[in-house]
């Protein structure tokens, strides 16, 4: 028996031997054989990555795929070459003389890493600003500012170069890369389009038809509200599309109806976001379920994605009572804060059009002189309006579908549908359906002989012109998210409150709160969702589990969750000066954005703490929703009941 055991040592001793007598020695390399990349932007306590490349042909050829030992502040650490490249990650946690050294090369570097908490500076200034001087691109701009001055002073420059750096930067780089993100061009190009369907068909005399045949159902400043909170609810598909489609179609029926632009931006903006989040089939839908099945994965729990967004529904207490809130406001005709002097004063003026010192996403549509030989034709409005929705759902099913999906007979219809529009490209869709839409108007304008060829045109460019405006907050918006990334400002949020070590009952509505304070933050419902899911899901389930409550309980505690980050981070979105949804809403309405911001605010905000006080925290410890959801409703309404004011 000792001589096997001896045998077995001998051998794994030789195997280690013939092993380190394969890996060959380090040749010597200098500074031509060797270079460095690593972030200029780094932030204390965030893993920072470090690749090495080597330029050496000698070395690149020995050591492909061994490990190479290097050494950080003399410290030996082990990274293995890749195709000639190392890579490994450092977090710095004070200011330091960063040291790399391998063979006789030395790398080093002063740093001097930004706090973690400084990161949520940037993003709170610029909505400070813009609430306190009621001016949105000023606020951005300093809020973007502020950020990459900061970035480079912790570079070791001087405070007054630092910040003509920073201000170099917002051009060169955070613009820039704000630009050339497909998505985001997707989203100006769509806008763009939009517009100019919208011009075309205001120019035309159409937008006449659609107010007068509008007119006969919204008749009144209820009824009007009504039709519009109805089509946000049509749209349910895209909240892009629900709210420039709704928002430019209603504007001139609202105006004739004296409901004020804020009231409308109002409804615009909180119908599109909660009835794309909860809708069955939607442009969301794919990504909620892509972070839900990660989740699971990493988790290990027999559910799927689908089942679980569903049983989350349950849960869904923002999204649901933000709609409702909305009826129960225009049931009732009053209002309360800002949105009863915005409705007053709408009330008991003559024209409600603002001019553009006051109306910053003013696009003038409304202003433009129809003759008066042109008969209005509401059917001109409409076919251009409804090829955008259906061509949008038509271009949705297009580039989503799957034979494969579509013939699993062990799939319901809904679930195949659902997963075709997962799978879908929705910025092809929108891009698609809002070209065809501005052809059709200018081919009904052309054939019926409405305007001629130049007069068309020349409405199609001034569209383009009209969404100038909003596409610059923007710009700037997706600017200052950009900063927020670069600094990671969102773990730090996160950070702060997991580390807070409370009852698994209460992770639903800290969540709920995390989610708001990131999408307000970064003014992204989408990247509030990226970054949440992958850290709240498995987080929740195992604080769940530890503290013994059985797998019932821990589901329904991760419904609840998956629900709270979803509502969240549309919560914190509607809350958000810096908001996408919330920026296109007041371009839509053509209503002032910080008035918009500034009236809406109260509203989300009532919303939102009936949802987590009444729902979310109450259906963690076991109440059921059935209870919740009516009980919620019921609070709604008294506090509109004894809080709201009659014109």
């Amino acid at each position: 028996m000792k001589k096997i055991y001896l045998s077995l040592i001998f051998s794994i001793l030789f195997i280690n031997l013939s092993i380190a007598n394969d890996i060959p020695e380090i040749p010597e390399l200098n500074k031509d054989d060797v270079s460095v990349e690593m972030t200029n932007i780094i932030v204390k306590g965030i893993k920072t990555e470090i690749k090495l490349n080597f330029k050496n042909q000698e070395f690149r050829k020995r050591f492909e795929g061994y490990p190479v030992t290097i050494k950080i502040n003399n410290k030996p650490v082990e990274v293995r070459v890749i195709k000639g490249t190392a890579s490994f990650k450092y977090i710095f946690t004070e200011k330091q003389d960063f040291e790399i050294k391998i063979s006789n090369y030395t790398y080093s570097k002063k740093v001097t890493p930004i706090p973690l908490w400084f990161s949520v500076i940037p993003p709170l200034i610029a909505i400070l600003f813009a609430l306190i001087f009621k001016e949105v691109f000023t606020a951005l701009f300093i809020g973007i500012l502020v950020g990459t001055a900061t970035m480079f002073w912790y570079q070791d420059t001087a405070l007054i170069p630092a910040i003509f750096k920073g201000m170099f930067a917002i051009v060169d780089t955070y613009i820039i890369e704000s630009l050339t993100e497909r998505g985001h061009m997707a989203i100006i190009v769509f806008s763009m389009l939009i517009g100019a369907m919208v011009n075309i068909i205001t120019r035309n005399g159409v937008m006449k038809g659609v107010v007068n045949i509008l007119s006969k159902y919204a008749n009144s400043p209820r009824s009007g509200q009504f039709v519009t909170w109805l089509l946000g609810i049509a749209i349910f598909f895209d909240d892009y599309a629900n709210t420039l489609v709704v928002g430019n179609t209603m504007r001139p029926v609202t105006d004739k109806l004296k409901i004020s632009r804020e009231k409308l931006a109002y409804i615009v903006d909180s119908t599109a976001a909660p009835i794309t989040a909860i809708a069955f089939v939607t442009t969301w839908i794919g990504a909620e379920l892509s972070y839900i099945q990660d989740g699971i994965n990493t988790i290990g729990i027999n559910e799927s994605a689908y089942g679980i967004f569903l049983s989350s529904l349950g849960y869904a207490f923002y999204p649901i009572f933000a709609l409702l809130f909305i009826l129960i406001l225009i049931r009732k005709q009053v209002d309360f804060g800002p949105m009863f002097n915005a409705e007053k004063r709408a009330r008991l003026s003559d024209n409600i059009n603002l001019d553009d010192d006051s109306n910053t996403f003013s696009n003038k549509l409304n202003e433009l002189e129809v003759s008066e030989h042109i008969k209005a034709k509401w059917y001109n409005a409409a076919i251009p309006v409804f090829i955008v929705i259906f061509g949008t759902f038509a271009g949705l099913l297009y580039t989503g579908w799957d034979q494969s999906v579509w013939h699993d007979t062990s799939l319901s219809f809904s679930t195949k549908l659902s997963t075709v529009i997962g799978n879908s490209d929705s910025f092809k869709a929108l891009l698609w359906s809002s070209i065809s839409g501005v052809l059709v108007a200018i081919l009904l304008t052309l054939v019926q002989k409405i305007l001629n060829l130049k007069a068309t045109i020349d409405s199609m460019i001034n569209g383009f012109r009209t969404m100038l405006t909003a596409i610059v907050i923007l710009v700037l918006a997706w600017s200052i998210a950009l900063v927020t990334k670069h600094l990671h400002t969102a773990e730090f949020i996160s950070q702060s409150l997991v580390s807070i070590n409370i009852a698994p009952q209460f992770i639903p509505a800290v969540t709920f709160i995390l989610g708001a304070l990131v999408a307000f933050s970064t003014g992204s419902s989408w990247g509030t969702m990226a970054i949440l899911y992958p850290l709240i899901l498995p987080a929740s389930w195992l604080i769940a589990q530890n503290t013994g409550l059985d797998h019932e309980a821990s589901l329904a505690i991760f419904y609840n969750v998956v629900s709270a980050v979803l509502a969240g981070s549309v919560f914190g979105d509607h809350c958000s000066p810096i908001s996408d949804t919330t920026i296109l809403s007041s371009l839509a309405s053509s209503c002032n954005h910080i008035e918009h911001v500034r009236t809406q605010l109260p509203y989300a905000l009532t919303v939102g703490a009936v949802s987590v006080i009444i729902g979310t925290i109450p259906a963690a410890f076991g109440i059921s929703s059935w209870i919740l959801f009516p009980t919620g409703l019921f609070v709604l309404f008294l506090i509109v009941r004894f809080v709201g004011k009659s014109y």
